[in-house]
Order: structure tokens, then sequence, then C-alpha cells
């Protein structure tokens, strides 16, 4: 069970661990208010994951690398 929790993770942009490590919740409970949010709004939630998948990545290309020893 864990493995299939840390594939879907990987897959689905981290999203909500990222989340979940900001607010101090659980990941699991961000999923389940996800879930339930999108059914009863008809998955416009959807949207924002994925606006929050985009900035996820863009951070994550947009920090400074550090210069090795070979490029001095």
């Amino acid at each position: 069970m864990e493995r299939l929790k840390y594939t879907v993770e990987k897959r689905a942009f981290g999203v909500c661990n990222y989340l979940g490590e900001k607010l101090g919740i659980s990941s699991s409970v961000i999923r389940l208010y996800f879930i339930y949010t999108s059914f009863i709004t008809m998955g416009s939630p959807v949207i924002i994951y994925l606006i929050i998948a985009f900035w996820i990545n863009i951070k994550s290309y947009s920090k400074p690398r550090r210069k090795t020893v070979w490029e001095l």
C-alpha cells in the first residue's frame, strides 16, 4: 500500500504532500478534502490543483544552482 501511495503521489505532482508539509496536516486528509470538494463542486478544484502543480514545478526550476568545481 505504501508503494502505491508513493507512486501516485510522485505521478500526481506531489501537490497534496507539499500542502501537507506546509500546513502541518497529513497529506491523506488533504486528499480526502480534495476528493470531497471535487464531487460537491463538480470538479472545479482540479483547476486549482493544476495551478499549484505548475507553481511547484516552476519553483523547483527557478532555484539558483551552486557552481561546481568544474564550472569555476
